[in-house]
């Protein structure tokens, strides 16, 4: 790890590649069924918060964020369209081809920035093979490959980019191991590679000529700082002022004596040793011999202390003559210095001077020095270069703050050496935070200037690395560069920061370069620790271009002989090609050049032509060639001349037509890469796409298609001549990032970059259709994210709402012969007449054809978070807050749904505090409305929490006294008993669970709930009787997640939930078939969780099926608005048949059916009882011998008796006094 020699990068390439470590990637396997039955539900819906999603159907799917730390990974497809990750990276992967020899595929090389691929150490390059899925490195190249060419033919792969490897630089050939070019490689960074009709090889990039690094024109000359180290020594004299080893560091033999001199103890041999937390790479030592009352060295030899090896050295004898020495090295009594080279130069951190012979009575030195050619700036400014013996000026580092933010960091054998570390907690305004480095450059001259980045796997900091800014002056009077460089490499890594001309002849002025933290970062480590100037050599003659003829042995450096050197000759100087491509017998060029009527992109047959409209007006960073297309993305936005609209970012050449086409009217930002992709539109049909990704936040609008908001992805579709977005019925939904692809003989492509693909590209609420193994269905329309201004998002921060949005609640409605679907959230939607309706919305399938509308006057920050219905009465609820019929309204509106408008009597508003209606409930078989949630009034009625609304009298009703707090959800468990939970205070006494009796009209604290860690967000019935249930929330010590099964007043904690879960629905649903037995659930139950869930082993899905032993995935969802890509969330499921979902459970049957089927059993015993009584008493009489008397039906045997007879007869009896009535 220490400063690398050419010995060790030798050795590095002879290393067999079977050495090198491997990996296996991860195999496709479809999961079990989930075996759901839903066939008594009615219809299913699903509601939250999410752009698309799709069932977990194959090990592997995720739906977690996609990293902002740079990193990448290596992709290839399941068989439902969703990426499967076969490997991650540590940065980008930014080029890839399959690589075949003698007809056989070997594997697909995969390069890139990267440090690390699938958990492979890796620097830059590595092979995929998909036979035997295995990642292996190809160790012996040091940077960055941003282009690769396999070349059938041959069986070799050229490589290029910013990197050394070998005795080259830029560029290299790998057969079955590393291969020098003949040329050495370039003096600038290749970014582009093909084959042209000639066979030969064309390398695009930012070079002037062929070359690689060299030395200065004065070599030896940067100093090595020894005084940094720890210096020890054997058998040094005890005498004063000649015992300190360190006191001859960059001292001469002109100071020679006490205080400046260091000697050994008489006729004893002896050594000097420097011991240094950085590496060096020595080229010369310069020794200074004692000539103290005698003595000196006469023989030395040079000991390397990490390979433990003496050195060769060469010098000159006292006759000029060239001479080598190891093990006995001869050093002159003289006053002058000697000096000697190493050959070759080895890589250390620590060495040792070995004195073997003497002069007089024993040995010593009086000065020592050590050089170097390379040119490093350190960030520990004790490892610069010091201003020693007149021959050197110094380099240095200077850190600001000067204290309390940056620490040194051990290098622990881990590293090339010690480094900087600064923890900075928010770059969202300017820390200060900054290293400079300033070199000491000898001469002028072409530089490569890198910028080396310690892993962060030795600090254990990979969690918080992030991105720092590298800007850099190079010259008195050009603006200074700048680039941004992320520091989450696993391993040590270097990145090019910049090539080209530095110049150090204007006087004072002095080359540096800065590293900062990129502002708007939090909790983020940054690092920093050394910087590279290499003064590199040039044959000159190019311009970006270089056609290679593999068949010579040695290079012609006559470029005039190939018609594509001369193109790129032809150009103006420090032309940039980023991409090339081949078609028939023409070369296509592009990037950022101009020149003889060409701009930014031109064609090359026997010379170079401009394309049409004189090319195009602005860079072209990639070039995707399909056919005899040529797509381009880039910074441009027309052609050169001006006459083709709509080229904006990105354009189609048609290359037999001569023709410009736009893609729509493009973007509004940088195209980076263009990567195809076949995707399945519809079901069953698969169209050839083009991904177009980059730096833009939206698709330009055209035709009657609107602008739409994105995070630099778009997808192309060449057969409609459109956008994916806008094509009508389509089922699937794409977001993220790729970078490359390959087509791979024999397997599915491959692909790079972060994507995620999902079933269905709907907004915040679908429907689950079918049992067993459920499909995803569309509601028939289109939700979009709210615009949440900061007034708004300070509003809603009162109610605890600040970031709420989507779906949070629905309900379907199939009463008095209507068929509505209602969604409540936060959230656009485009009714059927046009407009745009917010937050509440029906979609109206009564009729023959679908209708959506909503109703307008409330406030933007209003979100509906509950809902019940009344009749046709739907009571909605939230943080709501508007006009309605020209009155206020807080927290709760009413809307007649058989007229899809308000209701002309709306309840008066909830008041007190930030009001937030959390729970509805309907009272069964009233028309009284139960309203939870945190307020204290409703109108001038005191009511806090809870409060009733009886629909027929029109008014609010206050349940009773006792209860504050908030109620977050409440469940009827009979038709007078409601279940309250949330964060409430009951009599004084905290609890999350109470019951109402609105019989007694009293509240009562529910058993056992004060042994929950925290507030109910969720609670769920698991069965019919009420008895069982299941609670979910946040615990109040960590913000940590739990799940609980209350049963037999005792509550039983699951422990299935990753950190960062937050579960927003609980649901009991029956199975097709019995899962394992668990005393937490019923064979033939399950329990969905929804809303953002951490499975232990897996990640992160929208909702989870419990078995009662093992939690699964069910739904993964994707959220690109305004995140630039990562998970969604499901707030819960709404059916159409609601009594459903309690039928069966753990046994029982539903509340109502329960009711009915008693009172029928009840009225039959009766029934029953009667019949015995009279068969038992017709039997009685018949064997005591009763006949029935015969009666005169013609004259009859009974007389009315007058009423004022019956009186007499009473009053008779009451003794003559009058009768009381």
């Amino acid at each position: 790890l220490f400063a690398l020699g050419p010995e060790l990068a030798l050795f590095i390439l002879s290393s067999p590649i079977f050495f090198a470590p491997t990996v296996s990637a991860i195999t496709q396997q479809q999961v079990p069924s989930p075996n759901l039955d839903l066939s008594q539900l009615g219809r299913v819906a699903l509601a939250g918060d999410f752009d698309s999603i799709s069932l977990y159907e194959y090990v592997g799917q995720g739906q977690d964020s996609f990293s902002t730390n740079g990193s990448q990974s290596l992709l290839t497809r399941y068989p439902n369209g969703a990426f499967q990750t076969l490997g991650t990276t540590d940065a980008y992967i930014e080029t890839m081809c399959p690589f075949v020899q003698n007809g056989k595929l070997q594997g697909v090389v995969v390069g890139g920035n990267f440090t690390r691929l699938g958990g492979v150490e890796a620097q830059g390059i590595a092979l995929y093979d998909p036979n035997t899925t295995s990642i292996t490195a190809l160790p012996g190249l040091s940077g960055r490959v941003s282009a690769l060419y396999c070349d059938d033919a041959s069986g070799t792969v050229y490589v290029g980019g910013s990197f050394s490897a070998g005795n080259s630089t830029n560029a290299m050939a790998w057969v079955t191991g590393w291969s020098n070019l003949p040329f050495e490689g370039f003096n600038g960074p290749v970014s582009s590679i093909v084959k042209n009709a000639a066979g030969n090889i064309v390398f695009g990039g930012s070079f002037e000529g062929l070359g690689n690094a060299t030395t200065p024109k004065d070599p030896d000359v940067q100093v090595i700082n020894l005084s940094s180290g720890n210096i020890t020594s054997s058998g040094t004299s005890s005498r004063n002022g000649f015992s300190d080893p360190e006191q001859i560091i960059c001292k001469t033999g002109a100071q020679d004596g006490a205080g400046n001199t260091w000697l050994l103890q008489d006729d004893i041999q002896g050594y000097w040793q420097g011991a240094y937390s950085f590496g060096f790479n020595p080229t010369k030592i310069r020794l200074y011999n004692t000539q103290q009352d005698g003595r000196g060295t006469k023989t030395f030899y040079f000991e390397d202390m990490n390979s433990g090896g003496i050195l060769n050295l060469d010098y000159s004898d006292a006759d000029g003559k060239s001479r080598s020495c190891s093990a006995r090295c001869p050093l002159a009594q003289n006053s002058t210095s000697q000096d000697f080279h190493f050959v070759p130069p080895v890589g250390m951190n620590t060495f040792r001077i070995q004195i073997v012979d003497w002069y007089g009575p024993g040995g010593g030195l009086a000065g020592i020095e050590l050089f170097q050619d390379d040119i490093y700036s350190f960030a520990v400014n004790d490892f610069n270069e010091p201003k020693c013996d007149g021959v050197s000026s110094g380099s240095s580092s200077t850190i600001t703050p000067a204290n309390g933010t940056w620490t040194r960091t051990a290098n622990n054998g881990d590293t090339s050496s010690d480094y900087l570390t600064a923890v900075i907690n928010d770059t969202t305004t300017d820390t200060g935070a900054s290293v400079t480095f300033s070199p000491n450059l000898a001469q002028s001259g072409n530089y490569s200037i890198m910028v080396y980045t310690p892993g962060c796997l030795q600090d254990s900091s990979c969690a918080s690395r992030g991105r720092v800014n590298l800007t850099g002056t190079m010259t008195s009077n050009a603006p200074p560069i700048s680039t941004v460089v992320y520091q989450t490499n696993d391993y040590d890594k270097f990145d090019q920061i910049y090539y080209g001309y530095v110049n150090t002849d204007s006087g004072s002025f002095r080359p540096s370069v800065t590293l900062t933290p990129v502002a708007g970062q939090t909790n983020v480590t940054v690092v920093a620790q050394r910087v590279r100037f290499e003064l590199v050599k040039s044959t000159g003659g190019l311009n970006g271009l270089y056609e290679f003829n593999p068949n010579l042995a040695t290079v012609n450096t006559d470029f005039t002989t190939s018609a594509i050197d001369v193109a790129g000759h032809s150009l103006q100087s420090n032309a940039v090609v980023n991409a090339v491509a081949m078609y028939q017998d023409r070369l296509y060029v592009a990037g950022n050049f101009s020149g003889q009527g060409i701009s930014n992109v031109m064609s090359v047959g026997s010379n170079a032509t401009s394309l049409p409209g004189g090319g195009l007006n602005s860079e072209v960073q990639s070039i995707y060639q399909n056919g005899s297309t040529l797509w381009m993305g880039g910074n441009f936005t027309n052609t050169e001349d001006g006459k083709v609209q709509g080229l904006n970012s990105v354009a189609a050449f048609n290359v037999d037509t001569q023709s410009w086409a736009p893609l729509g009217a493009g973007v509004n930002g940088p195209v980076f890469d263009l990567v195809p992709l076949d995707v399945n539109i519809t079901d069953g049909t698969l169209e050839s796409c083009i991904t177009v990704n980059g730096a833009f936040t939206s698709v330009n609008g055209f035709g009657d298609y609107d602008t739409l908001n994105t995070s630099g992805f778009a997808v192309w579709v060449p057969s409609h001549n459109n956008w994916l977005h806008n094509l009508p019925n389509v089922t699937v939904a794409l977001s993220g990032k790729l970078v490359t692809a390959t087509e791979v003989p024999g397997f599915s492509p491959l692909f790079a970059g972060q994507i995620s693909a999902r079933k269905l590209g709907l907004s915040d609420a679908v429907q689950l259709v079918g049992s067993g193994q459920p499909g995803l269905q569309t509601l028939g329309l289109k939700i979009q994210p709210a615009t949440v201004s900061t007034t708004t998002k300070r509003k809603r921060a009162e109610t605890g709402t600040a970031d709420a949005s989507g779906v949070y609640t629905g309900l379907y409605y199939g009463e008095s012969n209507l068929n509505i679907t209602v969604l409540g959230g936060s959230f656009i939607a485009e009714a059927t007449n046009g407009s745009t309706v917010s937050n509440l919305i029906f979609i109206n399938n009564t009729a023959s054809t679908q209708a959506i509308t909503g109703v307008t006057g409330l406030e933007p920050e209003s979100i509906i978070v509950a809902m019940d219905t009344v009749n046709t009465l739907l009571f909605a609820g939230g943080s709501v807050q508007g006009t309605v019929n020209n009155a206020q309204v807080n927290g709760l509106v009413v809307v007649d749904l058989a007229t899809g408008e308000y209701a002309s009597t709306q309840p008066p508003a909830l008041a007190g505090g930030a009001v937030l209606v959390g729970a509805i409930a309907t009272q069964p078989q009233t028309s009284t409305v139960y309203v939870g949630g945190n307020f204290q009034t409703a109108g001038s009625l005191p009511c806090d929490t809870l409060c009733y609304y009886d629909t027929s009298a029109k008014q609010w009703n206050t349940p009773g006294s006792g209860l504050s707090g908030t109620i977050n959800t409440m469940t009827w468990t009979s038709a007078t008993d409601l279940m309250i939970a949330g964060n409430l205070t009951l009599s004084g006494n905290h609890t999350t669970m109470a019951t109402y009796n609105t019989k007694t009209q009293a509240f009562a604290q529910y058993t056992s709930d004060t042994t929950l860690p925290g507030t109910i967000s969720s609670l769920s019935p698991a069965d019919s009787s009420y008895t069982t249930w299941w609670a979910a929330g946040l615990s109040t010590s960590d913000n940590s997640a739990y799940l609980a099964r209350h049963v037999n007043n005792a509550w039983t904690f699951v422990d299935v939930l990753g950190p960062g879960t937050f579960i927003r629905g609980l649901q009991i649903l029956s199975t097709t078939a019995n899962h394992g037995s668990s005393d937490l659930l019923p064979a033939d139950r399950v329990l969905l969780l929804s809303g953002n869930i951490n499975i232990p082993s897996f990640g992160n899905a929208s909702a989870a099926l419990f078995n009662g032993t093992t939690l699964t995935p069910f739904l993964l969802t994707s959220k690109t608005s305004g995140s630039g890509g990562g998970g969604g969330s499901i707030a819960g499921l709404f059916v159409s048949n609601p009594s459903a979902l309690m039928s069966g459970s753990g046994g029982h049957l539903a509340l109502g059916l329960v009711v009915l089927i008693g009172l029928g059993i009840s009225l039959f015993l009766i029934f029953l009882l009667v019949v015995i009584g009279i068969l038992i008493e017709r039997r009685r009489r018949k064997r005591e011998g009763y006949v029935p008397m015969s009666m005169d039906r013609g004259k009859g045997n009974l007389e009315r008796v007058p009423p004022q007879e019956l009186f007499e007869g009473l009053r008779e009896k009451e003794g003559g006094g009058m009768g009381k009535l």
